[in-house]
């Protein structure tokens, strides 16, 4: 409501895990998810990419998605996130812990 998020785009991770993922990601693709509004959903939640990190797939597909939408950004695409989002909160998802 204050305008510091977005519906759509990259869930903000909090700073010590930042600190921690720089072993298994690029410090620079870690700053690159804050350069626009963190969001509700993204592109890295519909593709399962969400949830507890147990091996550096987990962060890493993470945050390849997260910057495939920055680079790749159109309004179709946040409409496609919104559905597949409602979608899976209706019927269920594995990682949605």
């Amino acid at each position: 409501l204050r305008g510091d998020m977005s519906v759509v785009g990259p869930r903000p991770h909090m700073v010590e895990y930042n600190k921690a993922y720089t072993k298994q990601v690029d410090n620079k693709k870690l700053k690159e998810r804050h350069l626009i509004l963190p969001g509700i959903t993204g592109l890295a939640q519909v593709r399962g990419y969400r949830g507890e990190v147990k091996a550096d797939e987990d962060i890493i597909n993470r945050i390849n998605a997260d910057l495939y939408y920055i680079e790749n950004w159109t309004f179709i695409m946040d409409l496609k996130i919104t559905i597949q989002t409602f979608i899976n909160v209706i019927k269920g998802e594995e990682k949605a812990n």
